[in-house]
């Protein structure tokens, strides 16, 4: 990650964006989870057996490369936060971190789902219980 600094209306700019991002790693894990509870169930059903006798090929070898796709098409949304210099803390509920300096010292201005628009930051060691109000612009 770059050590990019934004200011409360740059952050403000990209939210739409990372909303959407966020939004869609949101139903990306949804199903993650979905699928991967539906292949625990059918492996506990069968008994796990490493080969099916019938067809001579692994019975989960599908669903789990569908599984491993969706991790990696997961971890790209999750770098694509890193990549545009902001940090995402929580996927559910969406908790969005942005480097700042605000009079003179590090902060975080943060984000949280549900929040129009930033108007908290907090200490880079306070963490979201550490929440204050942005001073007036």
């Amino acid at each position: 990650m770059t050590n990019k600094t934004f200011t409360v209306s740059e952050a403000n700019a990209m939210l739409p964006q990372l909303q959407e991002d966020l939004r869609k790693l949101q139903a990306l894990t949804r199903e993650f989870e979905l699928q991967y509870s539906e292949l625990r169930k059918k492996k506990v059903g069968k008994g796990q057996p490493s080969v099916s006798p019938e067809v001579g090929k692994d019975p989960f070898f599908e669903m789990e490369g569908q599984l491993e796709f969706m991790r990696m098409e997961a971890d790209l949304l999750i770098n694509n936060f890193e990549r545009k210099g902001v940090l995402l803390k929580m996927i559910n509920p969406g908790l969005i971190d942005f480097p700042a300096v605000l009079d003179g010292e590090d902060v975080l201005i943060c984000w949280k789902e549900g929040e129009e628009r930033i108007s908290h930051y907090h200490g880079w060691n306070d963490g979201f219980a550490g929440r204050k109000s942005l001073p007036e612009e």
